[in-house]
């Protein structure tokens, strides 16, 4: 049988004992159980969080089970639905198979035959989410279940990425280190009709600038020491594609000057080389500065700036989101399971209360890390013992401290926990490295840039 350990299911069941009796049951399984007396408070457990399998009575007063079939199949079309109905309702179940349901179960429930089709739901999951992880990665390696749409906010970027994906529009995404900058770009790529050709990506602010102008527009051999072969460029490699310029506003002006001549143009020249190329990718450029105020002080060009801005994203932080601070955190805690082959399977409600409570100032990707964490350090349920010590609440939680103090704190303390190497905490911290020296230029620190 399938191993149920880290899957949940919801039971819907308005008979007392039938639900207790099966609530035993699917325990005894493994799985994680949720059982509510209806549908009314079936659906209401649907739209706080999902499930991997619906075990719902199709008689229940108020809501029955069909409208906790409709509305699981709408909210996760890989939930799988099964109905429980008396013998002389199989055409009921019928009917509700040919709605979306899996399976049926009749009542009085055999043990053994409850056990058999919950495998048999579990497997069917299993290879669909197999099957589109495969659509996945031909898409561009984006699976949408990467994005939590929880919040209104992180909804109505959804709807931005299906109208920009639609056209050739060059895509600015603002937000935080953090924040999920090149998923949104991943996410354009793989709603677009480039979604079958390269999605290439550069951050800007990793590399040097004569190393990232060979990286760009590819260079000639011979052109500059170590250069001992032709090389095409990014530019080059993104044909057809998405070419995902990352961090953005760390490029210099000079690079600047020969990105927007290769972005008016349509074409590149090769470091080293005289004739032009002809390149045909989407942008999409990503930054967590303020590219306006580098207008004004002359770090950023006007020209450029607006024609990358013709659409602009721009991602909230995590901590005006709050209510995708948890589902991102299950979904990390899966991950992390898969990863490191954990035993965890929930946050205790200090753990969450701790979790939701905290500013991020590392926004998702400091989450991701602080859950991985957990995973490792965990039993069967993630505690706060085993978060991360700034996210655990302290005896002072009641004196207020602004977001910009905790956010020093947590940097300094990263900083001394890697022995000040700079580039270890700046990829803890998961922000760029002159993201975090000018943090510590800020804080009247040295910093090694």
């Amino acid at each position: 049988m399938s191993d149920p350990k880290a899957s949940s299911v919801l039971l819907a069941e308005d008979d007392a004992s039938l639900r207790t009796v099966l609530t035993l049951e699917l325990k005894r399984l493994g799985l994680d159980v949720t059982a509510v007396p209806g549908g009314r408070e079936a659906l209401a457990a649907l739209e706080s969080r999902s499930f991997d399998i619906v075990i719902t009575d199709l008689k229940m007063p108020h809501v029955d089970g069909f409208q906790v079939l409709d509305e699981a199949r709408k909210r996760s079309p890989e939930t799988q639905v099964l109905v429980v109905t008396g013998h002389g309702s199989v055409d009921s179940a019928v009917r509700a198979m040919k709605s979306g349901a899996f399976d049926y179960i009749q009542k009085p429930v055999d043990p053994d035959a409850l056990a058999l089709v919950v495998d048999k739901a579990l497997e069917r999951q299993r290879l669909l989410r197999e099957v589109e992880h495969l659509r996945a990665q031909v898409r561009g390696r984006f699976d949408p279940g990467d994005m939590v749409l929880v919040s209104t906010a992180m909804r109505r970027i959804l709807e931005l990425v299906k109208k920009v994906a639609a056209t050739d529009a060059s895509v600015l995404v603002q937000g935080e280190s953090g924040t999920g900058k090149e998923l949104v770009a991943r996410a354009v790529h793989a709603a677009s009709a480039r979604r079958n050709h390269p999605f290439v990506a550069v951050n800007c602010g990793a590399l040097p600038e004569g190393l990232l102008e060979s990286e760009l527009f590819g260079h000639a051999r011979g052109s500059f020491t170590g250069a001992t072969a032709n090389k095409r460029g990014l530019f080059e490699e993104a044909r057809d594609g998405t070419l995902f310029l990352d961090e953005i506003g760390e490029m210099t002006p000079a690079l600047q000057v020969k990105l927007l001549r290769a972005l008016q143009s349509g074409e590149v020249r090769r470091v080293g080389e005289n004739r032009t190329v002809k390149v045909n990718a989407r942008i999409v450029a990503a930054t967590n500065k303020d590219l306006k105020k580098g207008m004004a002080d002359g770090s950023f060009r006007e020209d450029l700036f607006y024609r990358l801005n013709v659409f602009p994203i721009t991602i909230p932080p995590l901590r005006e989101r709050p209510e995708d601070i948890l589902p991102l955190a299950e979904r990390f805690l899966r991950v992390g399971k898969g990863k490191h082959g954990g035993t965890a399977l929930r946050f205790s409600q200090d753990a969450a209360d701790a979790l939701t409570r905290y500013a991020w100032p590392g926004n998702v990707r400091e989450l991701e890390h602080a859950v991985e964490r957990a995973v490792i350090l965990a039993g069967t349920e993630v505690s706060e013992e085993d978060l991360p010590p700034e996210v655990r609440p302290r005896e002072d939680a009641g004196s207020k401290r602004s977001l910009g103090e905790l956010e020093k704190d947590h940097v300094l303390k990263t900083l001394t926990a890697c022995g000040g190497n700079q580039q270890e905490a700046a990829k803890r911290l998961g922000i760029a490295r002159n993201t975090l020296w000018r943090k510590l230029k800020e804080y009247g620190i040295p910093a090694k840039k």
